[in-house]
């Protein structure tokens, strides 16, 4: 494949000089350089003929309860997925379990399942805590629950960062059956005596892959560590790496392994391309001249801080393409909408950085594109992991820009 390049130059107003600087030098910090090698982003997609996964039951044989049932049915699902089918029973007899699967898979309805029956079951046996890394994704598995226990009387919360600390601290004082909630948002309520532990018995840990990559690994020892009466843990991750494996034996007691991905960081039914920047080429009208296509129907597009994500957003859109962006400084009702916008297809282009993007789960995304290029490897795959979703193939664009690093 080879490497694309644009042809017309037009300056946007992004400047590489200094001269908002004293005497022009630099200032700050030294800027941290990707350690990727570029030559690893050019990769065809290998289109194989998967076999669709053939459930061994649907949801009515399942040993499930039958107002379950009926909510399950509500939502148009008959069948489980794969990770469903191979993980319900184990989970309902109480076994600690990891389940290597990627978003998308049904992961979320993997552990909603069991813990809203076994709550149906028996009210007071059950009270469950999911920590996830992303406030989009508390949101998400929060409305899950919530369409699962319609007209049930089972009752959820979600804490995350961003929102008013007294409003969670008041909504831990009525009755939760599930909690859901970011570490970092989790600790502060611990710290506060606000949430208590020892009232938990049953954990999950939602892409715990990723809570290790942004730093959260001592707030989930501490949170383990607190949950004096945990009966069963549930780890789900997409990737499964040697210091993973070490945490796994420390957190989880005799688990089950139950795999419906490879656990390697492979995108194989992703096409990806870089694009070299030329020296004083204007990399925003190379992007520009990408995106205005039609191919590009659903377009997501990183910037590695979240200044470089406002202006990237607010160029697209003075250029006429409808674009938003999200980030840590954009409040948590401001990232829900620009991410609704973006799923109905309100606006074509969402730029946003890596930590807020990782609760992303948008099924359509027709290109994944990597303004700059991420710091290591491990963050290119859960970037272009974006794209390509539920069998679908997906194509990924990485900009390589020597003025970067």
């Amino acid at each position: 494949m080879n490497n694309i390049r644009t042809k017309r130059k037009r300056n946007n107003g992004f400047s590489k000089t200094n001269a908002s600087r004293p005497n022009g030098r630099r200032t700050g910090k030294k800027k941290a350089v990707s350690s990727i090698d570029p030559k690893m982003l050019v990769k065809k997609a290998v289109k194989k003929e998967e076999s669709k996964y053939v459930p061994t039951r649907s949801f009515d044989e399942m040993p499930l309860n039958v107002n379950l049932k009926a909510n399950i049915y509500e939502k148009g699902f008959s069948y489980p997925t794969q990770i469903q089918d191979q993980t319900l029973e184990l989970l309902l007899e109480g076994r600690d379990m990891v389940g290597v699967a990627n978003t998308g898979t049904g992961k979320t309805g993997a552990f909603l399942i069991p813990i809203i029956n076994q709550l149906l079951d028996n009210p007071k046996a059950c009270r469950a805590l999911v920590v996830v890394p992303t406030r989009e994704l508390a949101v998400q598995v929060e409305e899950e629950f919530k369409s699962l226990t319609k007209g049930l009387g089972l009752f959820v919360s979600s804490f995350i960062g961003g929102t008013n600390v007294g409003r969670d601290m008041s909504q831990l004082r009525r009755k939760n059956h599930v909690i859901i909630g970011t570490p970092g948002r989790l600790i502060d309520l611990i710290s506060r005596d606000a949430l208590k532990m020892n009232d938990l018995n049953t954990l999950v840990l939602d892409e715990f892959d990723r809570m290790l990559d942004m730093g959260f690994v001592n707030d989930i020892k501490k949170m383990v560590n607190l949950m004096h009466n945990r009966k069963q843990t549930m780890l789900f991750s997409a990737t499964i790496d040697n210091t993973q494996k070490s945490l796994i034996k420390m957190l989880l007691h005799d688990p089950v392994e139950v795999k419906v991905s490879s656990g390697k960081t492979t995108s194989d039914h992703i096409d990806q391309d870089i694009i070299h920047v030329p020296a004083g080429e204007d990399k925003f009208k190379m992007l520009l001249d990408l995106i205005d296509d039609k191919e590009f129907e659903k377009v997501l597009v990183f910037a590695e801080t979240k200044r470089m994500a406002d202006k990237v957003a607010k160029k697209l859109n003075q250029s006429g393409l409808k674009a938003d962006q999200i980030h840590g400084n954009k409040s948590q009702n401001y990232r829900m909408k620009a991410l609704n916008r973006f799923k109905k297809g309100d606006v074509k282009v969402l730029v946003a950085t890596d930590v807020a993007a990782r609760g992303i789960d948008v099924s359509d995304v027709t290109h994944v594109i990597n303004y700059q290029l991420p710091l290591n490897f491990d963050s290119y795959v859960h970037r272009i992991g974006r794209t390509g979703r539920g069998g679908k193939s997906g194509k990924a664009f990485t900009f390589i820009d020597p003025s970067d690093n």
